[in-house]
């Protein structure tokens, strides 16, 4: 990894689930433009050794690991408090830990629908509220991942739909609660991304006018952007990254 930009340098992001998949691709994208993050995850033999590889790969010291549960109140504090005590500052939270599970109202069971809930959109909650005090004097951005399921109407996912709305309200309403303190409140919509949650997954790409899946690179760079002092004027969007897959109905034929 070399060092590509200034684009974030100085700030200091806390990223959860960022061990691998999307938060990894974050956490390397923000670092080769000057930021440093902290990886905060449950896996922590694999966190630590992206942070040591991003270390090794900058020939800096800009990169932390910590070991975080998104639905333990407590742990986030810790993690938050530990970027303070590392990196001296918190400016940017990537609200990206997460996971899919499958069912409609109808036969989803009641335990997932509940873990659902408690990691895709409480964990979202407890990591805002942890990194307010933090952001509260000098602003900063906070960057929540929903998906396109927090967009429009998703088949047999009952639980994650429901988290993923609830993800983009909580952003909105943050962003008018939050602003007054300069600290802006975006929401990311990811569509189809490669990444080892959806490897197992049996899709086609015809929904999708551009006609593939996305790169976990394209989501960063995004990221990057909200990241950024780019962004200053930007507070309370949901940001649909997806390859025009909810633009509309791309499979309906003419007559």
């Amino acid at each position: 990894m070399t060092r590509m930009s200034d684009r974030v340098a100085g700030k200091v992001a806390l990223i959860s689930g960022a061990a691998r998949g999307m938060g990894s691709s974050h956490a390397r994208t923000l670092a080769a433009h000057g930021a440093s993050v902290v990886i905060a995850d449950l896996l922590e033999e694999e966190g630590g050794a992206l942070a040591a590889k991003i270390n090794a790969e900058t020939g800096a010291d800009v990169a932390s690991f910590v070991h975080l549960d998104v639905t333990d109140y407590a742990s986030w504090e810790r993690a938050a408090e530990a970027a303070v005590d590392r990196f001296g500052r918190l400016d940017v939270l990537v609200n990206n830990a997460g996971i899919f599970t499958r069912g409609s109202v109808e036969d989803a069971d009641v335990d997932e629908w509940r873990r659902t809930i408690e990691i895709d959109l409480t964990g979202n909650f407890l990591g805002m509220k942890a990194a307010v005090p933090h952001m509260k004097a000098a602003g900063g951005s906070i960057i929540n991942i929903s998906s396109i399921a927090g967009l429009v109407g998703f088949k047999n996912r009952a639980a994650y739909a429901a988290a993923k709305w609830g993800v983009q309200g909580l952003t909105k309403t943050s962003a008018m609660d939050l602003g007054p303190y300069g600290i802006r409140v975006n929401s990311v919509h990811p569509g189809s991304v490669r990444t080892p949650m959806t490897a197992g997954l049996a899709r086609g790409f015809g929904q999708i006018p551009l006609g593939r899946d996305a790169d976990t690179q394209e989501i960063s760079d995004l990221i990057l952007f909200l990241a950024s002092d780019e962004s200053l004027f930007m507070t309370g969007a949901s940001l649909a990254i997806d390859g025009g897959e909810t633009a509309g109905n791309n499979l309906r034929q003419d007559a």
